[in-house]
């Protein structure tokens, strides 16, 4: 299954150690599922963890290799405006471009979607079922 996670996702996983977020990873990891990501998302992701949890330069690098390195990269072609929240349209433009089958959220607003142009998006706690 092709999934995206929403950034919320991968910033708990990275600063909380054992959290469900990180298990979410470890699934990806086990070859389970398959992660895509885009460039956007992946700067989103460093910017929040340089900015709001103070990481410093080497953890960002290995963050964003670990990234590049589990994930297929996509370049969504196609802008979506649904969500109040640019940084929210940018994981639906992700999902689409890289035909993915379901993104996981822990963002309100998004899960009240349910489904974006056929692709389902649940939470956390449904994706690790």
């Amino acid at each position: 299954m092709k999934v995206v996670f929403d950034t919320n996702i991968y910033i708990s996983a990275f600063v909380v150690q054992a959290s469900q977020a990180e298990k979410a990873i470890l699934k990806i990891l086990e070859g389970d599922d398959s992660l895509i990501l885009s460039r956007d998302i992946i700067d989103e992701i460093l910017t929040v963890l340089v900015s709001k949890f103070s990481k410093d330069r080497e953890f960002i690098s290995r963050t964003a290799l670990f990234l590049a390195d589990i994930a297929m990269i996509v370049k969504p072609s196609r802008k979506i405006y649904v969500l109040k929240d640019v940084t929210d349209n940018k994981i639906l433009e992700c999902a689409l471009a890289g035909n993915a089958h379901v993104i996981v959220t822990g963002d309100k607003e998004m899960l009240k979607l349910r489904e974006f142009e056929g692709i389902r998006i649940i939470s956390l706690r449904k994706y690790l079922g």
